[in-house]
């Protein structure tokens, strides 16, 4: 299985340049509000570095950004409206791991191919998830808690909807240690993060800018995050695979912009230029960073190579677990 750096090498590599240099860019773009439809609730990551970056880029291209949630089904409500969208530029999604890698390939009748129906435009980062459980849990590190997770103690897990990578993180360990887990979905990161902070379930893997502010208001503690290398932001937490020896233990969630199929490409290019100039600017990059993501500007080619190999990632995970669809 590869990792998820393996899949960033391997879209820089494949990626090249810039896609080529398409007819002279409309002039009059943009010359109305930009539609931009988050696929999930409020309070997950991709809103927080969605409206980050919507703010900035208003402000770049010198128009509105409006950002819409339009949560449900694993974020494909959402990625479904703008595949359906004219392809002027004036719809776009932030859409992430699950509606793009996962779900397509997973749910009946989500109605898109990714591949086919979407365009690429933009990389805006990729973060780990986050192991997180009620403050008043008992267990105060990741290794107590895997010592509970191989005793088989009976546990609930939340996730921000059916074929997020939570989802799955949670289904390798039940196929790992603990046949006993119990899933949870809920209509993204906001709502599953109030139950963990409550105790309603007992564990969730939300990306990590998410679970930050109510790990600091003392609302829920977090014990590893879920990528094979410790994370950049808080590299005092452990890693999930180095508690349980899962080696290949990696899921970690990205955000990107994309539009639909037939979104001219001088459209694109000049969304991509836009996009990669607010998340390398100094006093953005520093924010986006300190909240949990990995910042690596992709062209529009190297951002397609990037899509294309997570999806095979994912896909390779979901036939070794034998995933099926709930």
């Amino acid at each position: 299985m590869r990792t998820m750096s393996a899949v960033v090498a391997a879209a820089a590599i494949a990626g090249g340049l810039t896609a080529a240099a398409s007819p002279a860019l409309t002039k009059s773009y943009p010359d109305r509000p930009i539609h931009l439809i988050v696929n999930f609730a409020p309070g997950g990551a991709g809103d927080i570095l969605g409206r980050i970056i919507a703010n900035q880029l208003s402000v770049e291209l010198d128009e509105s950004v409006v950002v819409e949630n339009r949560a449900g089904a694993g974020g494909t409500i959402g990625a479904r409206n703008v595949v359906n969208a004219a392809p002027d530029g004036y719809t776009l999604t932030v859409a992430q791991t699950p509606e793009i890698s996962i779900n397509p390939y997973f749910m009946k009748g989500v109605g898109y191919d990714p591949l086919k129906d979407l365009q690429p435009v933009a990389l805006a980062g990729v973060m780990p998830l986050v192991l997180a459980v009620p403050a008043n849990s008992p267990y105060a590190t990741v290794a107590q808690w895997v010592t509970a997770l191989r005793a088989r103690t009976p546990m609930t897990f939340a996730s921000a909807g059916v074929g997020t990578p939570g989802h799955l993180a949670g289904e390798m360990l039940k196929l790992k240690l603990d046949g006993k887990l119990v899933h949870v979905p809920y209509k993204g990161a906001g709502p599953a993060l109030n139950d963990v902070a409550t105790g309603s379930v007992d564990f969730y893997f939300p990306a990590y800018p998410s679970a930050v502010p109510l790990a600091q208001a003392g609302r829920i503690r977090l014990l590893a995050v879920s990528t094979t290398k410790r994370a950049t932001a808080n590299p005092n937490l452990p890693t999930v695979a180095e508690a349980t020896g899962i080696s290949n233990f990696d899921f970690p969630l990205w955000v990107g912009f994309f539009g639909p199929r037939g979104l001219p490409m001088d459209i694109a290019q000049k969304l991509n230029g836009a996009i990669n100039k607010i998340i390398l600017e100094p006093a953005v990059n520093a924010k986006l960073k300190a909240i949990g993501p990995e910042i690596s500007a992709m062209s529009i080619d190297q951002f397609t190579a990037f899509v294309r190999g997570d999806i095979a990632k994912y896909q390779e995970i979901i036939k070794d677990a034998n995933l099926k669809p709930e």
